[in-house]
């Protein structure tokens, strides 16, 4: 089946044929040992080494194609495969194949006046299918963490990185073999016909949970429509609160970073909130910085009066996921004030405080309930790769089954187990 299908009913075939092959393949997989599972990670890693110029040769195919078509800066951001891209894509693999192997460990085992000995085993999910926009990255993340979690995966990419997730895919493929796994524990969808999005969220027997990655519209489509169960989250409205007691160098270096590093990503900040005690010292220097960045500033009237170049903010300011080089800011009484604001429009992403004062910090920690929570640190670190997953395969602001990046705790589960030596119930 090539990616020129156009019919329902091929799509269908197509779809299930290769929900059967990762049943299959996924069976294989949960019971792989550790060694054979982190070879071909690194197999995998050193494949996509290898191929790095055709890597970006096939992604600057894609490239080409998405300007042509349109493709909004933050979209082009985050579809490009830089050197620098590529060589943490490996360095992301080997990262798994070094954390421990979270399958059949067993905890909690404890004996029962019966005599039994009850515990709980960490086991795989099964298949998971992901559908994801743009990122060809996200193709070797997933595939390292389902592999190493003991998992089959569909990957249903966006048309716009195609020849760049069929390059990846290659990569995988020679990696598994090369380890003597299933070709078919990854499998990347090859038809760019949206029919087989609608196929993948709604095949029951063969995927156990789905988990989309992309735009607010793609994510509520996969929630509303699929009836696998799904693990999400639908924004990154992520806050920076610098407090009155912030150390004001600390503060613009996070409130810059937060910002500016890169703003195509669902971790960068979009609203930054600023005690009153420090804005008048603390908003023109940030505005400086930001105007240097290109940053568009959109604030309440308190900032406006301080810094007058800002456009006024609305509502729909408070609540927009910019992905872009457009921030809303707002000046807040104190933290309580803060901590409203963040109630009432994050998203549950990622929120920041900077501050000196430890009390306002652990409340911060202890009341903002979202799915990371930062002191003193840029919300740009909210990501599997700097929390120590390896990679991510998603951040979750659900609170079931898992919450913030997904890592290879995040795509098992837990079953009961129960020891006996002839053990009867009387």
């Amino acid at each position: 089946m090539n990616a020129n299908m156009e019919t329902i009913a091929d799509v269908t075939q197509y779809m299930r044929a290769a929900g059967v092959r990762a049943r299959a393949a996924g069976r294989v997989m949960a019971r792989a040992e550790t060694g054979a599972k982190n070879a071909a990670l690194g197999a995998i890693a050193g494949a996509i080494e290898d191929r790095a110029d055709w890597l970006a040769g096939e992604n600057a195919r894609d490239m080409r194609a998405g300007r042509q078509s349109g493709l909004d800066a933050a979209l082009l951001d985050r579809l490009e495969l830089t050197g620098s891209r590529i060589s943490a894509m490996a360095e992301g693999l080997r990262q798994i194949a070094a954390l421990p192997d979270p399958v059949g460990a067993i905890r909690d085992l404890n004996y029962r006046p019966s005599g039994i000995q009850v515990g709980r085993m960490r086991v795989p999910l099964g298949v998971i299918g992901i559908i994801y926009e743009s990122r060809p990255n996200v193709t070797a993340d997933a595939a390292g963490l389902c592999l190493k979690s003991g998992n089959a995966a569909i990957l249903r990419g966006g048309s716009e990185a195609i020849h760049s997730n069929r390059a990846i895919a290659s990569c995988i493929h020679a990696g598994l073999k090369a380890a003597d796994l299933p070709a078919e524990s990854v499998q990347v969808v090859e038809t760019t016909d949206r029919a087989a999005v609608g196929e993948l969220i709604t095949m029951n027997d063969q995927v156990d949970v789905i988990v989309p990655r992309g735009g607010k519209g793609l994510i509520q489509r996969i929630s509303r429509d699929a009836s696998v169960p799904v693990i999400k989250h639908l924004d990154g409205v992520c806050h920076v609160y610098i407090d009155d007691q912030a150390d004001p160098d600390k503060a613009e270096r996070i409130a810059v970073n937060a910002k500016t590093q890169r703003y195509g990503t669902c971790n960068t900040m979009e609203t930054l909130l600023v005690a009153q005690g420090i804005a008048e010292s603390m908003l023109p220097r940030l505005a400086q910085r930001y105007r240097d960045a290109g940053v568009e500033l959109r604030g309440c009237e308190r900032c406006r009066d301080l810094v007058p170049e800002m456009l006024a903010a609305t509502d729909d300011d408070w609540a927009a996921e910019y992905l872009g080089p457009v921030l809303a800011v707002r000046i807040v009484r104190d933290l309580d004030e803060a901590l409203e604001h963040i109630a009432t429009w994050s998203s549950a992403h990622t929120e920041a405080i900077v501050t000196e004062n430890v009390t306002r910090a652990r409340r911060f920690l202890r009341e903002v309930d979202s799915s990371s929570v930062m002191v003193n640190a840029s919300t740009r670190f909210a990501d599997g790769f700097e929390y120590g997953l390896g990679a991510e395969i998603g951040i979750s602001t659900d609170k079931l089954h898992a919450r913030g990046p997904v890592g290879l705790e995040g795509l098992t589960t837990e079953k009961w187990v129960v020891l006996g030596d002839g053990h009867i119930r009387e």
